[in-house]
């Protein structure tokens, strides 16, 4: 199992409009990853490690396949129009990362 995670960096002007990207975003996503998606999380930073701290992410998204292929293989077909919809939920500049899921 393969994990794609999106990190949404806090900064003092970020923003993340969690209504759209759990109503509008993340079932485009769906509808056009289809089944290669195994499943989708999404986590919404509260504090840093330290009291009083911000969180280094003010969201983070991640999705759930089997393989890196298979993630490819649906991403790429669907990439253009899943990155064009980035701006109507943030203005962060997202950090993707592919990672594989060992426990």
């Amino acid at each position: 199992m393969i994990k794609v995670s999106v990190l949404y960096p806090n900064t003092p002007d970020s923003t993340f409009d969690v209504d759209y990207f759990v109503n509008s975003h993340i079932p485009m996503i769906q509808g056009k990853l289809g089944a290669a998606c195994k499943g989708v999380e999404l986590e919404i930073g509260l504090a840093g490690v330290q009291p009083g701290e911000p969180p280094s992410y003010i969201a983070m998204g991640h999705l759930h396949f089997d393989t890196v292929g298979a993630f490819e293989a649906a991403f790429g077909a669907h990439a253009e129009a899943l990155l064009a919809d980035i701006p109507n939920y943030t203005n962060t500049q997202p950090v993707f990362q592919v990672s594989e899921v060992r426990i």
